[in-house]
């Protein structure tokens, strides 16, 4: 005898007419009507249980990153319903579409202080701002999950779709209603073709044709577009820097990319955003502006797919609505091409003057200085041996100033974090999500010592759970560990001024190649420089899941590029000076800034 179809299998049916392939979360009592559903799916979607809701909230951000459909993930109400707040936020602020489906208790209790009654619209309504909905009805399943995700892939947002647990067992309506009262609808969303007006793309190029000194500012909009954001560079004889979230998207080898801008970013950057007469942002709404040029030095054309971003960081001439590739296409014949080499020369020698500052930082003597390690030379290290079909995670920290500076992409190789909310511990979730959804490519996840005990030590159980079903079983973790949360220690030196505190930065000393080991992963622990290179040959060579514990300075700082560091050096001073047995950090940055100033 066929079991009944009830709502929660509705459900299920639209995820899978939606194409998703997998549902990240953790179970509860209010979402148990799903989770029947699910299993009686037999595993499409296939359901990934993560170690905490947080995590499979930060799964679903990884997989419409690395995957770029759409990324769902379900838990119970109440504190399961909490949990997901962040992973939620991330996606909002880095503009990611997500769906959240999320169990509350039985309509006939609420309002009655019932156990884990949260009243969930609320809770969501600015995280989901542009959708949050709670299914009161069977007839009402279909739209309200297939508005879901209309709303997330037309807004690139999060959204919330809440289904109380009675509502789930009901029986699904066998056809849709065609009676007053009753949506009907269809689990279908295609993509506009945004393009520009003529006469704003032709005032465009009548700027950007007028500049002498072009820079380009690539963000993630920039994703599909990577060789017409180079031809427009080259037609404009333009350096290029990126936004953190742009990196992966540019060719950093080419002799006029200047890498990262902002406060982790490079001298390059620097130089050329202090030197520009004319700006192009493609697909970026970085939010570093001290970094931008001063407001009325450059004259600036900015191009996004979203006009809220418009203006939102500099002042711009023209500002011009479309999707990046196709505005590009659109603009390249109307831009002239440039003659005088100046311009290009002077910006080939600053990215050449930077490369030798990220090579003396890591491996010469500023890098010999670091007791026992620097952890910039590990992350370095990387770059030659990163494999051609490797994907990146990158967690939140110190260690993200070191993947910006110091970790060269190779083509195709996608790498991602929580940027704009910079949210601790989403590493091992986002290298999760990427190998979940091509278990065929090896998965590298840079990670702090904080992030790690944060998260990513929860998450580690669930890659020594899954890993025997990968084609490629690798997955390297690299573990920094200074003991310290480094990044803060550094914030609180620049922006307040004010000494180490020891009680908030020190962290315990977890053993955590032993702990990768105890696991039946492999774990290797790294404390000298000559031992680094063989330390990623091995991990990268073996066949199983891989943590690399470096033991590294905590003292190595974090300056920003001259000017805005040398303006922080009296900041720096003034805490050094408060802290005891701060020769060490204080020897570091002095010979950082004297580089910076000999360079």
């Amino acid at each position: 005898m066929a079991e009944e179809r009830l709502v929660a299998d509705l459900v299920v049916e639209r995820l899978r007419a939606w194409g998703v392939p997998r549902v990240f979360g953790y179970s509860g009592d209010g979402i148990n009507g799903l989770m029947g559903a699910l299993r009686r799916a037999g595993g499409d979607p296939a359901f990934v249980q993560a170690r905490h809701e947080e995590n499979a909230a930060l799964m679903a951000v990884g997989h419409a990153k690395y995957a770029g459909g759409i990324g769902v993930v379900t838990s119970t109400q109440g504190p399961g319903a909490v949990h997901l707040l962040n992973g939620l936020y991330d996606a909002k602020l880095d503009h990611q579409p997500v769906v959240a489906i999320v169990g509350q208790q039985q309509t006939t209790v609420l309002g009655s202080e019932y156990q884990q009654e949260i009243d969930l619209t609320s809770l969501f309504k600015d995280v989901a701002a542009q959708y949050v909905a709670t299914v009161l009805d069977p007839e009402q399943a279909a739209m309200v999950v297939d508005r879901a995700f209309r709303t997330a892939l037309a807004t690139r947002s999060p959204c919330v779709v809440v289904l109380p647990h009675d509502v789930q067992v009901q029986p699904a309506p066998a056809v849709p209603s065609h009676e007053h009262g009753v949506v009907p609808t269809a689990p279908q969303w295609r993509p506009p073709r945004v393009l520009p007006a003529d006469d704003d793309l032709a005032e465009a190029a009548a700027v950007l044709n007028a500049g002498e000194r072009v820079a380009l500012l690539v963000g993630q909009g920039a994703k599909d577009a990577g060789e017409l954001v180079r031809a427009v560079a080259e037609r404009l004889g333009a350096g290029v820097t990126t936004s953190l979230l742009g990196k992966p998207w540019w060719d950093e080898t080419l002799p006029t990319s200047c890498g990262v801008m902002g406060h982790l970013g490079t001298t390059a950057s620097a130089w050329l955003m202090d030197h520009c007469d004319t700006l192009l942002m493609i697909g970026t709404n970085d939010p570093w502006t001290e970094f931008y040029p001063a407001p009325g030095q450059a004259r600036a054309v900015q191009v996004d797919i979203d006009g809220r971003h418009l203006g939102n960081r500099y002042p711009v001439e023209v500002g011009l609505v479309g999707d990046a590739a196709e505005t590009l296409t659109a603009l390249l014949p109307l831009l002239e091409e440039r003659a005088d080499p100046t311009w290009r020369t002077n910006v080939t020698a600053q990215v050449e003057r930077w490369h030798r500052i990220a090579e003396e930082r890591a491996s010469g003597d500023i890098g010999a200085a670091a007791r026992p390690l620097s952890p910039e030379r590990v992350v370095r290290a990387l770059t030659p041996r990163l494999p051609a079909e490797a994907q990146v995670s990158v967690d939140v920290g110190s260690v993200v100033y070191w993947y910006a500076r110091h970790l060269t992409l190779p083509p195709g190789v996608p790498a991602h974090l929580s940027s704009t909310l910079a949210s601790m511990g989403s590493g091992l979730p986002y290298g999760l999500a990427a190998k979940l959804e091509a278990p065929d490519r090896p998965v590298v996840a840079l990670v702090g010592d904080g992030a790690m005990q944060m998260n990513g030590l929860n998450e580690l159980v669930t890659v020594a759970s899954r890993w025997r079903d990968w084609a490629d079983p690798r997955f390297v973790v690299l573990v920094l560990n200074n003991r310290d949360l480094a990044e803060v220690t550094w914030e609180q030196r620049e922006t307040e001024g004010d000494p180490r505190y020891d009680v908030s930065q020190s962290l315990p000393d977890v053993p955590y190649a032993a702990y990768a080991e105890l696991l039946g992963l492999g774990g290797i622990r790294v404390e000298r420089p000559e031992d680094v290179d063989d330390a990623w040959d091995r991990a990268l060579a073996a066949d199983r899941p891989v943590l690399i514990e470096a033991v590294v300075d905590p003292d190595v700082p974090l300056l920003p590029p001259f000017p805005a560091g040398e303006a922080m050096l009296d900041s720096f001073s003034r805490a050094l000076d408060q802290e005891d047995d701060a020769e060490h950090a204080r020897a570091l940055l002095d010979l950082e800034a004297e580089q910076e100033r000999r360079h």
